[in-house]
């Protein structure tokens, strides 16, 4: 019937309506392009099923599922991770408040194993429950049902779009034991990375690595077929249909098609050519969303201190994109925008939170139970490590003499003193900002913008 739902949409599990005009051709435009013939589906993996991993997944699922000749959409995650009682029994008041997921888990006649393990008379696993659509990490936020692979092998084989929801703690070991799968392969997958975070190598010059050049080194896929995938966006607020949008970040050849395939009208993807420094930006702000958590906590969400703690943070980041860009004003725009939402709600600032309340202690490492991976912590010691090396020295504008960059950064220093040495309290990030010696914010961007800063050897260049 011309009009109705059936024709032009179909109810989601979640209990939205999608409308599939023009999702076909655009899915049509990008196997023409990918050389597709009719009866081969697209192929596209999912590897990594943390909050933003699996989101992702289930918008391209609820997008494009539904033509099944045409695309097959999958998800890996590692098996065995067990779902401990207090979780079951949240997961089962989640899934009793929501009538569609209710009805739908009964359909599928699922329902019973989340009343024995609410009981206790049933172990639940990861894997098990993202089939259903629940992320162990994202529980408030049910998804539509997904094709979950625990085997990496069946996972990536013969995929022809790779996505790595990896941390980038783990890039490099996923890939690596990728790359042994792929030795046959005759044509390279595209790869989309939304992992944020990076490395510091120091030798034979200081520079960063990325998620995307730990890719490219592990498996040989040519860097122009890999792109980074960033934004200022929270994966539970995304899948609820909140307005966002995002940059897909790479080569020419597949930015384009690529940024239009994963458009939706709540959902904007811009497309960028720089790749690197905004992956690098990525991870640069969830350094002192951690910071910003903490200043929440100890001040008992004072909006003025934590007013004054942005003014200082953005302004060590707006000299460190001077370090890492010769244009660094191209990138205040993303650069604030998704620092502004991981200051707000992201799980860095949850951590920071977290560890000045003492609701939580740094001896739990940096994944966290319900949380996944806080990527911050190793983006500090990163940061950090990188910007006290004297080959980097900046001329210091009151004592006129070298230092290295980390000592135009004081919050970056306090971060490295709480998370990484420990040799400081949470507290201590107050008195940084207390610091009668500590410079105007806004004399820290005049330093920066009126000195030659851009050191092109971070990013690898010449």
């Amino acid at each position: 019937m011309v009009g109705s739902i059936e024709a032009n949409g179909r109810v989601h599990s979640n209990g939205t309506i999608q409308n599939y005009n023009g999702s076909q051709d655009k899915l049509d435009e990008l196997r023409r392009l990918l050389n597709k013939s009719d009866g081969d589906p697209l192929k596209i993996a999912s590897v990594g099923a943390g909050a933003w991993g699996s989101v992702f997944a289930a918008l391209l699922q609820d997008s494009y599922g539904q033509y099944r000749e045409k695309v097959q959409i999958r998800i890996w995650r590692r098996p065995g991770r067990a779902v401990d009682r207090a979780t079951a029994a949240h997961l089962f008041e989640v899934i009793n408040s929501r009538e569609d997921v209710l009805r739908r888990l009964i359909r599928r006649c699922a329902y019973l194993k989340y009343v024995e393990a609410r009981l206790g008379d049933r172990t639940l696993y990861a894997d098990e429950i993202l089939k259903d659509g629940f992320c162990v990490n994202m529980i408030d936020t049910p998804l539509c049902p997904l094709k979950v692979v625990t085997n990496l092998q069946e996972a990536v084989w013969d995929a022809d779009i790779v996505v790595n929801g990896v941390p980038s703690t783990e890039t490099r070991e996923v890939f690596e034991e990728i790359s042994h799968y792929w030795k046959e392969r005759l044509t390279p997958p595209i790869i989309i990375s939304l992992s944020k975070g990076i490395e510091a190598a120091l030798d034979p010059v200081p520079h960063i690595i990325t998620p995307t050049q730990m890719i490219n080194r592990a498996t040989g896929v040519p860097i122009e077929n890999i792109l980074y995938l960033g934004g200022p966006n929270i994966a539970s607020e995304i899948y609820q249909k909140e307005y966002a949008n995002a940059r897909i970040c790479g080569a020419d050849k597949w930015r384009k098609p690529l940024a239009k395939f994963l458009r939706q009208p709540h959902f904007i993807v811009w497309d960028n050519s720089d790749l690197v420094t905004h992956e690098v930006m990525g991870g640069l702000k969830n350094v002192y969303a951690i910071g910003a958590g903490m200043v929440a906590a100890l001040t008992n969400e004072s909006a003025t201190s934590k007013s004054v703690y942005f003014a200082h943070c953005t302004s060590e980041m707006i000299f460190i994109t001077h370090l890492l860009t010769e244009e660094p004003e191209k990138l205040a725009g993303p650069l604030l925008a998704d620092t502004y939402v991981t200051l707000l709600k992201g799980r860095n600032a949850w951590y920071g939170q977290m560890l000045a309340k003492g609701e939580i202690s740094r001896d739990m490492g940096d994944s966290i139970s319900g949380k996944g991976m806080i990527q911050g912590v190793s983006a500090v010691r990163a940061f950090y490590e990188l910007l006290s090396q004297q080959s980097l020295n900046v001329l210091h504008p009151d004592a006129h003499k070298p230092v290295a960059p980390v000592e135009l950064c004081p919050i970056l220093k306090t971060l490295y003193k709480i998370l990484i040495t420990r040799d400081s309290s949470t507290e201590a990030i107050l008195q940084a900002l207390r610091d009668e010696n500590l410079n105007d914010p806004r004399e820290r961007i005049e330093i920066a913008q009126s000195h030659a800063f851009y050191r092109p050897s971070l990013l690898g260049q010449p």
